[in-house]
């Protein structure tokens, strides 16, 4: 569970908002995004933030490190600017090149949290998107609550990504298109509508339930079917040895 953070950060946040109203420069704004970090997630910053962190080369705007090693790379934006995905292309192969997993793109005011991962070239997934002045502020302060030193040392940031991870539509699918899973909605199906329905029309009927964003996730409705393989040899000595032991 995130720390709770929003006494902290309702101190600075005025701060924030002076900034974006006045849309301060980059370098401005970083000043005021590591008060964030001091003051609302726990860091010292003359221990745990590292600015124009160099890696190989190129530079990080800042580091935030537990222990010595880098947790995430920090990319910040003058307080105005509107954030995009793109933002974060230097940030992503920076920390490609360092085996950095997380990077934090902000203004300030809003704040994006990016999960890398590394199996097949750079994939960068944003784990949450918040503003600090939206209609919701306990929820923004309960997400950012995951930055805070304390939650990354205890592994809550990780447990978040694990979750979220589980809840892809790539993982549900997984469950959803098992075989005995269709297998179980087919027979509700016919004792509550007295009709039987395939398998394959089951799966292609809830496939196209789902949104147009989920089944490019997802991609072709296929069903997965356990495999069924029977080592013969196997049950032949398994056969042999157990009437052996009933002749001994």
């Amino acid at each position: 569970m995130a720390i709770d953070i929003r006494k902290q950060l309702k101190k600075v946040l005025p701060h924030l908002v002076r900034a974006k109203d006045q849309n301060l420069n980059e370098a401005d704004t970083c000043m005021c995004i590591c008060e964030v970090f001091e003051q609302a997630l726990g860091y010292n910053p003359l221990e745990h933030i590292s600015r124009e962190v160099q890696i190989r080369d190129g530079y990080a705007d800042f580091g935030v490190k537990l222990d010595g090693v880098i947790q995430f790379l920090v990319e910040a934006k003058s307080a105005g600017s509107e954030l995009k995905d793109s933002h974060i292309a230097q940030a992503e192969r920076y920390a490609s090149q360092a085996n950095i997993r997380w990077v934090v793109l902000t203004n300030g005011v809003t704040w994006h949290l990016y999960h890398l991962s590394f199996e097949e070239g750079i994939r960068a997934e944003r784990l949450f998107a918040v503003d600090l002045i939206g209609e919701d502020f306990d929820e923004a302060a309960s997400q950012l609550g995951f930055l805070h030193r304390r939650s990354v040392q205890k592994g809550d940031l990780e447990e978040l990504w694990n979750l979220k991870s589980a809840l892809t539509p790539e993982s549900i699918a997984k469950s959803l298109f098992l075989e005995d899973v269709l297998r179980k909605i087919r027979r509700d199906i016919r004792s509550r509508e007295d009709i039987l329905v395939s398998e394959e029309e089951l799966g292609k009927a809830i496939h196209e339930m789902l949104s147009i964003e989920a089944r490019e996730r997802i991609g072709p409705f296929r069903i997965r079917r356990k495999r069924r393989v029977r080592d013969k040899e196997t049950e032949v000595t398994a056969e042999q040895t157990s009437t052996g032991c009933a002749n001994t």
